[in-house]
């Protein structure tokens, strides 16, 4: 098996002669590679992709589509994928030129394991790092964009924003479920933002909110004289986002003499304004938001439970923040970075002490209530009251309070991360700041999964 330095990577290897695939096939294998051995280039492109992770091992004398044709054809679904060609005594001009025209490397027969190995090991390393580098270009892109941002870096967030994208490409209806505060709102119009949609309207209403009298008609609209008072034709929010995105927060609090009205629109995509006989076809996409679980008020006969299989074509969980403690800091660095751009203040360096509180709260109201004290801390400065300070401590997920190396690890990590931010991932300064030897604080970022280069911007 590998040294476990490089992850385990699938490669595809074709050669006519049989002896030649087993040999290299069982080489590859022992050493932890997935192989899958074929006689021909039939087939091998079907098997690619732009984000595909392995390496082809081909040889250049085939019948049929031989290795260099196959070379050719694989660069038109990635130019950057690694092409290894197994070559003959006589074909090494020829190799030569693959080279040039962007073949990995070569290999001339006959030839040993152990250079086969260090290949194909330095092709697939060459294969994760331009991955990898893909990857985070598009992560600086989207960050970068304009619109919502979803800061974070834990991985439940890293999955969200993965999930948000992929679904954001398609026309499906989404069901957002999450606590008061966690960011329902935001995750709605990141996904039309980075939607085919983003150009036309995104909607948003709170079906708490409105009156329960006053509702359909905000949905549907209504023609002059639908009933009293309605002295012109309205223009209903179904209407209004016709071609984007309507958002329905708080859609646990719709009626129940409405719900049916909705799934209708749902399945029909149509809808008539009130003192209307007349269809108007929608192309919408529909993302409802809710705090509490439809499935059990569907159960309770609080919520139709057609409607919520309906909704429920895609569903997000977006998690609470004291799910995503180590995501603390950074988001209360970004609000207090734009409440001190609205607000026209100099931000007071927190203290250690207060950042620690602000890892060990609880949070009940979620990031929307540590935006509220970024604010507060932003316009009082050190006069801000952390009014949770002596509230007592739970635990993520069973209620038993925080053990006592579990906080002080808590509290170490944050001291570290603080200071990498402060002297912009300088380690020099990091470690004289901290008292620590370099290897000790080497080791403390491995533990916690600190990285200067996340610092340095």
């Amino acid at each position: 098996m590998n040294s476990g330095e490089s992850p385990v990577a699938p490669i595809l290897l074709v050669d006519d002669e049989k002896h030649i695939r087993l040999a290299a096939g069982q080489t590859l294998e022992l050493e932890g590679y997935e192989v899958d051995a074929l006689p021909s280039a039939e087939g091998v492109l079907e098997k690619l992709d732009p984000d595909w992770p392995g390496v082809i091992v081909t040889d250049i004398n085939m019948p049929g589509m031989d290795g260099l044709e196959l070379m050719r054809q694989i660069q038109a679904v990635d130019a950057e994928l690694p092409v290894i060609l197994i070559t003959g005594h006589g074909d090494i001009s020829m190799a030569v030129s693959a080279i040039r025209e962007g073949a990995y490397d070569f290999i001339e027969k006959p030839f040993a394991s152990d250079f086969l190995l260090d290949t194909v090991r330095r092709a697939v390393d060459k294969r994760r790092l331009t991955l990898e580098n893909r990857r985070l270009r598009q992560e600086l892109e989207i960050q970068n964009a304009a619109g919502p941002r979803m800061v974070g870096k834990d991985p439940k967030i890293v999955a969200l924003r993965q999930l948000c994208r992929t679904v954001a490409e398609t026309p499906a209806d989404i069901l957002i479920l999450a606590e008061t505060g966690s960011g329902k709102d935001l995750v709605a119009r990141y996904i039309h933002e980075r939607s085919p949609r983003r150009s036309k309207n995104f909607v948003a209403i709170n079906c708490g909110a409105v009156p329960e009298n006053l509702i359909e008609s905000e949905l549907f609209g209504h023609e002059a004289g639908a009933f009293t008072g309605a002295k012109a034709r309205r223009i209903g929010k179904f209407e209004h986002a016709n071609g984007g995105t309507l958002f329905l927060d708080e859609i646990e609090s719709m009626p129940m003499s409405l719900q049916i009205k909705l799934l209708r629109v749902l399945e029909e995509r149509a809808i008539e304004r009130l003192g209307s006989n007349q269809l108007i076809p929608l192309d919408i996409r529909v993302i409802a938001a809710a705090k509490i679980d439809l499935k059990r008020l569907a159960e309770e006969g609080k919520f139709r439970e057609d409607l919520y299989y309906r909704l429920n074509v895609v569903r997000i969980d977006i998690p609470p923040l004291r799910e995503r403690r180590d995501d603390i800091p950074l988001l209360f660095q970004h609000f207090i970075l734009v409440a001190s751009a609205l607000y026209g203040r100099e931000v007071v360096e927190l203290s250690a002490e207060r950042m620690h509180s602000l890892l060990m709260h609880d949070w009940p109201g979620n990031v929307r209530e540590l935006r509220n004290l970024a604010e507060r801390y932003v316009l009082l400065g050190e006069s801000c009251t952390f009014d949770f300070d002596n509230r007592p401590i739970t635990d993520d997920t069973n209620g038993n309070g925080l053990t006592l190396p579990e906080q002080v690890e808590r509290f170490e990590r944050m001291l570290i991360h603080t200071e990498l931010s402060k002297h912009g991932g300088s380690i020099k300064d990091t470690l004289h700041a901290l008292g620590l030897p370099r290897k000790t604080l080497y080791d403390k970022m491995k533990k916690y999964g600190l990285e200067k280069e996340d610092y340095k911007a």
